[in-house]
């Protein structure tokens, strides 16, 4: 029962998908004598946590939450923020049992499970659901490594191109296929880039949908050399739409480019320092990442650049998920260009090692969605 219940949960959780962020996304589902009698989940951000408003719904139903088994995405939190602890909560409602998948990893909110144990509420970790266990990870890793969940998309053709020898990849997928992206785009902090891409694409890199949250992230350019254009579409909307271009140190301070930075400042552009990785070695990605989660409050970060920037993030180890668009085209040309490039991996153990967990038929395309498996 474990996991029919926390995957329902997980479910609930996903609704708020653009909206919870920088806190957790979690959900909660209370059952009671084999029936489900309360269901809730953490709207937005500030808003009442998962588990209250699962007592809440249950009640509004008219059901009796005393002796009933709570699940939950995410170990109850146990201190007081914009929110009184979800673990008085469940005591003040008497319940018999609480499940959760994920202990909590912020140490200013966790010990929910132990107090629930000393108020004589079983409290247990379960790993039934995967999709419970996942929901969790974003949150996770920020809160333990300061680092934002990076998520890179591509679309390529079946042979693993992502566009031709000259640099044509418009469109490689179809139009559902772009409108999942635009989705995409609307439930992340950032949206990240390189210089090559900005050069030959000039992109706008927002969000353009119907309906659902629209959240507007922040446009991050990886700029060594701050050679953003001050005509390209970033800058010129940076007033509308928060843009940030991470260049190097030097680049944000000597007299070479002030006259360049006074302009992209007047555009409404950020400049953000990082320091490099010598000569030809790009940006620092690891600070970049960092600086985003640090001074922005960047949980999710989504790539969608050329192959040399997201070549040097998988280097780095960097990549926690994979969106990939397969098309039903082939080119069989071996200057065709690849999603990414700059590895070295000479065996096959060399590879970064990614896990399935979606895959969806899109019109004539495929979604395949992977997570990155890294070792204890």
């Amino acid at each position: 029962m474990d996991k029919r219940y926390l995957d329902l949960a997980a479910r609930c959780a996903l609704r708020a998908s653009g909206h919870a962020e920088p806190n957790p996304l979690v959900g909660c589902v209370i059952v009671k004598d084999g029936r489900v009698i309360g269901v809730g989940h953490h709207r937005r951000f500030g808003a009442a946590h998962a588990e209250v408003e699962a007592i809440s719904n249950a009640r509004l139903r008219g059901e009796d939450v005393r002796g009933a088994t709570v699940y939950v995405t995410l170990e109850p939190c146990n201190s007081w923020g914009r929110n009184p602890p979800c673990s008085d909560a469940l005591v003040a409602a008497q319940v018999r049992e609480v499940v959760y998948a994920a202990a909590d990893p912020n140490p200013m909110k966790a010990g929910g499970a132990l107090r629930l144990r000393e108020a004589g509420i079983s409290a247990r970790l379960s790993d039934a659901s995967a999709l419970a266990r996942a929901i969790s990870q974003p949150f996770i890793k920020r809160v333990t490594t300061g680092l934002p969940w990076v998520i890179a998309k591509w679309a390529q053709t079946i042979d693993g191109r992502v566009a031709t020898r000259t640099g044509e990849s418009k469109w490689i997928s179809g139009v559902w296929a772009r409108q999942r992206v635009h989705q995409m785009r609307s439930r992340v902090d950032a949206m990240l880039t390189g210089i090559g891409t900005v050069l030959a694409d000039d992109p706008m890199l927002n969000a353009r949908v119907m309906h659902g949250p629209r959240r507007v992230a922040k446009r991050v350019v990886a700029d060594t050399g701050l050679e953003i254009p001050l005509e390209c579409q970033l800058v010129r909307t940076a007033r509308e739409m928060p843009t940030i271009v991470a260049c190097e140190r030097s680049m944000a301070s000597g007299t070479y480019t002030a006259k360049k930075r006074a302009a992209l400042d007047q555009a409404g552009v950020e400049i953000m320092p990082i320091a490099d990785e010598g000569i030809g070695g790009g940006l620092n990605l690891r600070e970049l990442l960092s600086s985003l989660a640090r001074d922005h409050c960047v949980a999710t970060v989504m790539v969608e650049s050329g192959p040399g920037l997201l070549g040097s993030l998988f280097e780095a180890d960097l990549v926690d998920e994979a969106v990939v668009y397969i098309a039903p085209m082939l080119l069989a040309d071996e200057q065709a260009r690849s999603a990414a490039v700059g590895r070295v991996a000479e065996k096959l153990s060399n590879a970064r090692q990614f896990q399935l967990c979606r895959v969806k038929a899109l019109d004539g395309d495929v979604e395949i969605t992977y997570r990155r498996v890294r070792g204890a």
